[in-house]
């Protein structure tokens, strides 16, 4: 919930508040940035559940949050909601300790690609994918190396990730963009992750995969 945003494309958040922001029952958030990162009326993608609208933006001091604040924002009560500022990055707060206080609401999917966050894997959708696999194979074999990566090194940059595969940064990058497109990879500010599809598909075909990557 107080992670940092590299920029005002996207807001991150936890897996945990994924579930409440779609049912709309997160709608608020507390930043401590030092300078507004969204704007009103804004929409930003959050990976990987869509795009969230900001209805609010709003600086308030930590000694004003409420224990409706704190359910707005996802926690049972004002204290898991004063612990979990005082682990961000930041450090310790106090009641002078200045917030953005931001109240937003789910904006639909987005770009998110329809069933990325579903987590079974049928045999018809298992079947699709391998063909969609074997075809951006079909000159170079590349996903399954690519695939098993990133569920090794989760959030790690792509120019590191690259490297462990003899490849340029912007090629690597782009052929990450076409496992999304399938919702098979989620990015994030600082690398990728296997979307809740990518993860039931890897694990439907693990064997196959490990022995494609060795």
């Amino acid at each position: 919930m107080v992670e940092r945003c590299k920029d005002s494309t996207v807001l991150l958040f936890q897996k945990r508040f994924h579930e409440g922001l779609v049912r709309g029952e997160v709608t608020v958030t507390f930043r401590r940035w030092p300078k507004a990162r969204v704007k009103v009326g804004g929409r930003y993608r959050c990976h990987p559940i869509g795009v969230l609208e900001v209805d609010e933006v709003a600086r308030i001091k930590v000694g004003a949050l409420s224990k409706a604040d704190a359910e707005r924002a996802g926690f049972s009560s004002l204290s898991e909601l004063m612990g979990y500022l005082t682990s961000g990055p930041a450090g310790a707060v106090d009641d002078d300790t200045e917030l953005f206080r931001i109240a937003l609401h789910h904006g639909g999917d987005g770009d998110r690609v329809p069933g990325a966050l579903d987590t079974h894997i049928d045999e018809n959708a298992r079947r699709a994918l391998d063909e969609a696999l074997k075809k951006l194979d079909a000159n170079f074999a590349w996903t399954a190396g690519t695939l098993a990566l990133i569920a090794e090194q989760p959030r790690v940059a792509a120019s590191k990730l690259a490297v462990k595969l003899g490849q340029e940064t912007a090629p690597f990058k782009e052929a990450v963009r076409k496992l999304k497109r399938l919702g098979l990879t989620q990015a994030f500010e600082v690398g990728y992750e296997l979307s809740p599809r990518g993860l039931a598909y890897v694990s439907s075909v693990a064997p196959a995969l490990r022995k494609k990557n060795q």
